[in-house]
């Protein structure tokens, strides 16, 4: 019987290696994500690379890369490969192994561990790992039950640590219970966050809070409060969400602002405007 290493088509999250694919993907029927009229959708790295997708890699800044899938695939995240003092951290997993982009990862100082900021940035955090030589694969406890690929790499965790030496890792929730972030001190030590999608980068340069993004709603207040505090952990001049925005000084300030704007709003305090 041949198995297979199941991907979503629709967001990209491996599934549990079998002969047949699920009949759902739970990650895409829940509300924060959708499922499109034509139904639920499979594939594998093999089809995806036989289809020419391949990873993209990016300098974004001394010390940390982005990578992509193009064509697109799944959500169409950006991955994040960022250098700790001893060993990278892959932040929010690309959905499939491209064997060029691993070698060209390796050459960068290769991956020491993976992390993800939520359910849908797993990705093929098994399939990674397993490529990487076994690597561990940060899961937060509180969103364990959403990983559909169970395998003896992934790691439970609680409290904020250091998945590798100078990047740490927080939970912030929101978004989901678990919902992380890892604070980067960058090679100037100023602080880097790497958000995920606990927030987003708008056009207007600031950020905005949402429970879905795709189906647009919104967070509630608490939400909102938790997630900046969570933030604050560590400093932070710079941020990068899940899809490679960026705000490039005073990351801190501008999501203090960004938020005091959501919560005003939430709050109806320019109802005279509507």
């Amino acid at each position: 019987m041949t198995v297979t290493e199941w991907i979503c088509r629709i967001c990209g999250v491996e599934q549990a290696v079998a002969a047949e694919p699920p009949k759902a993907c739970p990650i895409c029927t829940d509300e924060r994500q959708y499922v499109p009229p034509s139904g639920p959708a499979w594939t594998s790295t093999e089809r995806l690379l036989a289809e020419g997708h391949r990873l993209v890699i990016t300098g974004m800044e001394p010390g940390l890369w982005g990578l992509r899938a193009e064509p697109k695939v799944g959500i169409g995240q950006t991955a994040l490969l960022a250098r700790g003092t001893a060993g990278n951290l892959l932040f929010d997993v690309p959905p499939f192994v491209d064997p060029e982009a691993l070698e060209a990862m390796e050459r960068l100082g290769g991956v020491a561990a993976i992390l993800a900021s939520h359910p849908h940035m797993y990705g093929a955090q098994v399939a990674w790992s397993r490529s990487l030589g076994g690597v561990p694969v940060y899961v937060a406890r509180k969103n364990l039950g959403w990983v559909q690929r169970r395998d003896p790499v992934i790691v439970a965790w609680d409290t904020s640590f250091e998945p590798v030496p100078g990047i740490w890792a927080s939970q912030v929730g929101g978004h989901f219970p678990g919902q992380t972030v890892a604070h980067w001190r960058g090679a100037d030590d100023s602080g880097v966050l790497l958000a995920g999608d606990a927030c987003s980068v708008r056009p207007d340069g600031n950020v905005s809070f949402q429970r879905s993004y795709p189906n647009m709603i919104p967070m509630s207040p608490r939400g909102v409060r938790q997630i900046v505090d969570g933030f604050d952990e560590h400093p932070y001049r710079r941020l990068y969400d899940n899809f490679a925005g960026r705000i490039a000084d005073d990351a801190l300030a501008t999501v203090r602002f960004s938020a005091n704007r959501y919560l005003a709003w939430i709050a109806g305090e320019h109802d005279e405007l509507i």
